[in-house]
């Protein structure tokens, strides 16, 4: 009996081959000035303007390459300068750090163009592996370089010591010599500090090795071979269909009830003795972001393993898993009123504003699952899922939450008389501006905390940030002493 030919694989398998070539004299020196340009911009102590200087430094430094690349990955290096350019506008850490975050993701994606679930993931530990495969190949390229030419990297070397001793010894003694020379010198040159050339030897090769991996990734991406799908698991019609019915059913319970509780009033289901509608919405709000994020779990599961084979199999899946989609954007709607309801009974935060924006952001991918069952084609799906919290991301970052919370919170001292003065002081320097709103000794008060965290520490040319500086002139025209 002779044994069958084994078929093809299950799981996917990579193929990474090197780049074509070794890396030109151009892009080596590229790369060299962008990772010295991003090892003496970046802020390591405060949100500034040296993470888009560095970020930009090294987008143009892969350009040098000249590597092909499709209009979703100059799409993704855009959206990746824009995150990084939000520590240029914005002061409030929590925001920037969630923006950082997002750019490694974004920067990664930026590289490889991924066009699935499996291949994003992938993608994000490509950088690191990339970095130890473009050792190799930088080294080709200095190689290269110099072919032919015995002893030649040591005469550059040489000639560069030699040069800068120079330089050093008579510049020296013209500086010693001449007082005007010695502050026309001082002035020229930065002033470099034991800090400084600690971060620069230890931020450098990181970062070099880091672009030199990415240019080695952008030259020549890794492949995923897929497994062939033909015989791909599948779930029997009503061993999915049954499940996802009663959930649409339970979901159409509850939006009933929300109906009522929302535009019916809310005595019809809060007795007298019970919890009032701001406790009520803060015990649900939760409950439905937890919702919000099992239904998508499961559209995904079905949506991946539901039969599609004929007419009847796709009409199931259009009319189940969109009317668990739309019933869920009702969900959502419900969750937000709850949280908005929530937010004018005891005021704003931080959380509450953040959760608020990943409801909304969930609200949005639902429709965006609406239109990919519509069209029984989801392969875009992951990659819109991320364009949302992107989007939404630098959505959050123009409405400027710190100074949106400070705001909100002043109106509604001004409309009740209460007030957490202590929180608003927490802020970032982007609240500074509705501080000023605030009247009397709890305004003076706010700024004055707020100016101890200000401090008089210039920020410099790295940590360059308008919010902060907008709001160090507004403390200083603040008159009335806090008392």
């Amino acid at each position: 009996m002779r044994t069958p030919p084994p078929g093809p694989p299950r799981t996917p398998t990579w193929s990474w081959p090197g780049p074509p070539r070794v890396p030109g004299a151009a892009a080596l020196v590229a790369l060299f000035v962008a990772a010295a340009v991003a090892a003496a911009a970046l802020p390591l102590d405060r949100v500034g303007a040296g993470w888009l200087i560095g970020g930009t430094a090294s987008i143009v430094a892969l350009a040098v390459t000249r590597a092909r690349v499709s209009w979703r990955q100059a799409a993704w290096a855009a959206a990746t300068l824009a995150l990084l350019g939000v520590g240029a506008v914005r002061a409030a850490d929590w925001l920037f750090v969630l923006c950082v975050l997002t750019a490694a993701i974004t920067g990664a994606l930026s590289l490889v163009d991924p066009r699935e679930v499996r291949a994003m993931l992938a993608a994000l530990v490509v950088p690191p592996a990339a970095a130890l495969r473009a050792l190799p190949w930088v080294q080709a390229g200095l190689r290269a370089r110099f072919a032919g030419r015995p002893g030649a990297p040591a005469r550059v070397v040489a000639v560069g010591a030699v040069s800068l001793i120079l330089l050093l010894v008579f510049g020296a003694l013209f500086a010693s010599a001449d007082a005007a020379f010695a502050e026309l010198v001082d002035r020229a040159l930065p002033v470099i500090s034991r800090g400084t050339v600690a971060r620069a030897l230890v931020l450098f090769p990181v970062l070099f090795a880091v672009l030199a991996g990415a240019a080695f990734t952008l030259l020549r991406p890794p492949t995923i071979n897929r497994p062939d799908d033909t015989n791909r698991f599948a779930f029997r019609l009503l061993d999915w269909a049954i499940p996802v019915a009663l959930l649409d059913l339970l979901f159409l319970a509850f939006v009933a009830v929300q109906a009522t509780v929302l535009f019916g009033g809310s005595r019809h289901v809060l007795g007298p003795g019970g919890p009032t509608f701001a406790d009520y919405a803060r015990g649900g709000f939760w409950q439905l972001l937890a919702v919000t994020g099992l239904t998508l779990v499961v559209v995904a599961i079905a949506g991946r393993w539901a039969p599609r084979k004929d007419r009847a199999d796709r009409a199931t899946i259009r009319a189940l898993l969109g009317a668990l989609a739309l019933l869920t954007l009702v969900v959502v709607a419900s969750a937000t009123y709850r949280m908005n309801v929530y937010e004018q009974a005891y005021g704003y935060t931080r959380l509450r504003v953040f959760v608020m924006a990943v409801e909304l952001g969930l609200g949005a991918v639902f429709l965006a699952v609406l239109v990919a069952g519509a069209r029984l084609r989801g392969a875009w799906l992951p990659r819109a899922v991320l364009a949302i919290a992107t989007g939404g991301l630098l959505a959050l970052a123009v409405l400027n939450p710190d100074r949106f919370i400070a705001d909100r919170n002043i109106d509604r001292y001004l409309a009740t008389g209460r007030i957490d003065v202590h929180y608003l002081s927490t802020l970032s320097a982007d609240a500074v501006p509705a501080l000023r709103r605030l009247p009397g000794n709890e305004g003076a008060c706010a700024l004055q905390r707020a100016a101890y965290r200000l401090d008089d520490r210039e920020d410099g040319w790295r940590a360059a940030n308008l919010a902060r500086h907008q709001a160090r002139q507004l403390v200083a025209q603040a008159a009335e002493p806090c008392r």
